[in-house]
């Protein structure tokens, strides 16, 4: 992928806005639980104090990771409008004449059952092409080719 910031579906967005403050209260529950530098215990509390400080840490990481990933979507802007890219909705044609619609996405944490991520197979091949366009890519059972029906909602009638 490149070092350009990525735009992101708005489940994808919903989804880190919603890890986002799980991880935060998370953090604020031990957090509270941390006691003050000057108290004095045995090497038991001690050693539970520093791995409380360390899931404190741990989580602050996350939550900086996922704030700085919002902020990148929100500034590439919107997933482009006529060409498959990371963000859209695409909406493709097997050579069996199934349909199906996918969020092209980038990261795992955005997974669901409709995500094709941008790195994968099929989600490399789409990148780029356009409404009525072929697209030939190595699916696990072999070469394959989809054509692009339509982006940004699903067919109708499909």
């Amino acid at each position: 992928m490149s070092s350009e910031p990525e735009p992101i579906s708005e489940v994808a967005r919903q989804a880190l806005e919603r890890d986002l403050a799980e991880v935060r209260a998370r953090r604020d529950k031990v957090a509270a639980t941390l006691r003050d530098q000057d108290t004095v215990g045995d090497r038991a509390d001690a050693a539970d104090e520093l791995r409380r400080a360390d899931d404190v840490n741990r989580l602050d990481a996350r939550i900086e990771e996922i704030t700085t990933r919002l902020a990148q979507a929100a500034d590439a802007g919107p997933p482009p409008a006529d060409a498959v890219g990371v963000g859209s909705t695409v909406t493709v044609r097997f050579a069996d004449g199934t349909r199906q619609t996918f969020q092209i996405g980038v990261t795992p944490e955005e997974l669901d059952r409709t995500l094709v991520t941008a790195d994968s197979p099929l989600g490399r091949a789409l990148m780029g092409h356009r409404a009525g366009d072929s697209v030939s890519y190595d699916a696990p059972d072999g070469p394959a080719t989809v054509t692009v029906e339509s982006l940004g909602r699903a067919a109708r009638g499909g």
